[in-house]
């Protein structure tokens, strides 16, 4: 619905007023309907809005009739009506309709435990005029984003990161030692950023920042309760009913909703259901070569159940075209290609409506990857005693890569080594050959460890599932949903993603989510019920692109080239591993699709936010 930024403020002498617009320009694609600013010796609070609910009276940064506190927020409460009666029953009096207002009253009622009472997205701060302390909190999935910088006395806050480039106490750094985790999964999955000393708040957790001391809270935790007899029939049955109710709550607007429409089945059981409550209308994007788009499937969908959709295409002009700004509005690099197609559907939804609701998060709670399937198919080699996997995997890894060399390799290693994750883009021995200095090199699957050692008792499909939660979805799935969809002044909402859906998630045993060879299983069952047979059998695809093809065009190909041999690149990579990797890509003889990618958009994105001062370091050196 918005971003909001903010500091505490250290130099009266200044002109705060005029830093905390300067910093709010910054994201004024994240609400573009009205801007807010609270500022005294203490504080500086701004807020960019979109209006979604209570449309006259939601004006932010809000503060209490009382004037004892003030809060800016990004988000939405899905059960603030009922907060909102529970408090007024408590003699709580609200001067407006909107959710914001019932953040402040059950400030006051609650504390600390105010997040626990919140079903819904959400990102906010809370300023206590009488004692000057900040209060904070993040979502339990991390769907609205909420970064700080700390250095010294300065402590600045916001929905984007870019927002602090405008104020004078921040120091801009680029933190090299995260590079070969992000060559790794293509995204950082660690509270650190690639900007010294700018950290994000995780999901699940809160903060209290006084006379300059920051103390982090976790008030939420993802924890599997699996019922193992709990039935396919009844996870199915609970999973339709619990679905029905997330849709409903998540279509709480005073503005018109919309949804994306891919050919998958979760943004099909999304569009479908929320359809029945009201006609809406849907969005899609493809490609001009219908090998490569959804649009057949999409539009065929829409046609059967009566659902009005826009389709649109792209074509690798677009894709290009919009790289690097897609990598500045992400704030750090994102080379997950599916951002561009992401973007453009925005784009196109922007022109219609505020609000869209989304797929996301259905594979991660329910278990629809492939990669899931891996612990069925190796199951009966993981019974051997781990020491003659162990030996099988470093014997086979001395061999040239022939049929079964793979899983014997990958059958000897720990869970935290062969997750899928960890090498999604560059492993350990190329980021040695690529980097310019290769001693910033070191095992990334150490970033993911401890997150599978606090779930070791558990399966290894549920133990995957933990881990994506708490990284990919966050760091990869959310970002882009988040970053695309407001670069075009649109909320984006997830059904699947919500607290009561994860609670029943938590309880379904792995036969339930994952058989050999499919995933979602009572998610489709339930889907099933509604959805076309040809929607809810639809194997997991992800989001495709003909972008392998187009970076084999000379046009691209040259584009490409022309990156990888700038300054930026040079700096950071050896050039020769860049070109020959292009080289055999545009060859056919390998799909270098991820790590070309991977690369370009890096550069796009350090180019915009750290060349100059980088390149005069360099030269100076």
């Amino acid at each position: 619905m918005c971003g909001f930024n903010g500091f505490v403020v250290t130099n009266t002498t200044r002109d705060n007023a005029a830093v905390i617009r300067d910093m709010s320009d910054q994201i004024v694609h994240r609400g573009p309907d009205d801007d807010g600013y609270f500022v005294n010796d203490r504080i500086a609070l701004g807020f960019r809005r979109l209006s979604i609910i209570d449309l006259e009276g939601g004006h932010q940064p809000m503060t209490r009739a009382e004037g004892d506190y003030t809060v800016v927020f990004n988000g939405e409460i899905y059960n603030y009506q009922e907060l909102r009666a529970e408090l007024e029953a408590k003699g709580y009096v609200f001067a407006t309709n909107s959710d914001t207002e019932t953040l402040l009253h059950g400030y006051v009622e609650w504390g600390n435990e105010l997040p626990t009472h919140l079903r819904g997205m959400f990102a906010f701060v809370i300023f206590d005029h009488v004692t000057g302390e900040l209060f904070g909190a993040r979502d339990i999935f991390g769907i609205k984003p909420f970064y700080y910088f700390k250095e010294g006395s300065t402590f600045l806050f916001g929905s984007e990161i870019k927002s602090f480039l405008k104020h004078p106490d921040f120091t801009k750094r680029f933190n090299a030692e995260l590079l070969p985790a992000y060559l790794s999964f293509e995204y950082i999955p660690d509270h650190r950023t690639f900007f010294d000393n700018v950290y994000k708040l995780l999901p699940g957790h809160s903060f209290r920042y006084a006379d300059g001391d920051l103390t982090i809270r976790r008030y939420h935790e993802i924890d599997f309760n699996i019922d193992p007899n709990i039935t396919l029939e009844q996870a199915t049955t609970r999973i339709r009913e619990q679905f029905v109710e997330s849709v409903q709550a998540h279509m709480i607007a005073d503005v018109e909703v919309g949804s994306f429409l891919s050919s998958g089945v979760d943004s099909s059981y999304v569009a479908y259901q929320a359809n029945l409550l009201t006609p809406l209308r849907t969005y899609s994007v493809g490609y001009e070569n219908s090998q490569w788009s959804e649009l057949p499937y999409s539009t065929s969908f829409a046609e059967q159940t009566g659902i009005q959709n826009k389709a649109s295409t792209m074509g690798p002009e677009d894709f290009f075209g919009a790289a690097a700004d897609i990598q500045w509005f992400m704030d750090e690099p994102l080379s997950n290609p599916s951002a561009v197609p992401l973007y453009f559907v925005a784009k196109e939804a922007s022109k219609d409506v505020k609000v869209v609701l989304s797929g996301e998060g259905a594979d991660e709670l329910f278990g629809g990857y492939n990669h899931y399937n891996e612990p069925g198919s190796m199951r009966a080699y993981l019974k051997l005693p781990f020491f003659i996997r162990s030996g099988l995997s470093k014997f086979a890894a001395k061999f040239p890569k022939v049929k079964g060399r793979r899983f014997l390799v990958r059958g000897g290693q720990p869970l935290y080594k062969r997750y899928f994750r960890i090498d999604y883009v560059f492993n350990e021995a190329e980021r040695s050959q690529l980097l310019r200095d290769p001693s910033l090199n070191f095992d990334t699957a150490t970033l993911s460890k401890s997150l599978f050692d606090h779930v070791s008792d558990l399966d290894d499909v549920t133990q995957m599932q933990y881990v994506d939660m708490y990284t990919w979805l966050i760091y990869d799935i959310l970002l882009k949903a988040d970053r695309m969809s407001m670069a075009n002044s649109l909320e984006l909402r997830v059904p699947f993603l919500d607290k009561k859906m994860l609670e029943l998630a938590m309880t379904l045993p792995e036969n339930t989510r994952v058989v050999p060879h499919q995933g979602k299983i009572a998610l489709r069952k339930a889907a099933a019920s509604v959805l076309p047979p040809q929607v809810s059998n639809r194997p997991k695809i992800g989001f495709p692109s003909p972008l392998f093809e187009w970076m084999r065009q000379p046009e691209y190909a040259a584009k490409i080239s022309a990156v990888f041999d700038s300054t930026t690149a040079r700096h950071f990579f050896n050039n020769d591993f860049l070109q020959k990797m292009l080289a055999d890509h545009v060859s056919g003889k390998v799909s270098n699709m991820q790590k070309i990618w991977s690369i370009y958009c890096f550069v796009l994105w350090f180019d915009q936010y750290f060349a100059e001062g980088a390149h005069a370091a360099q030269k100076a050196a």
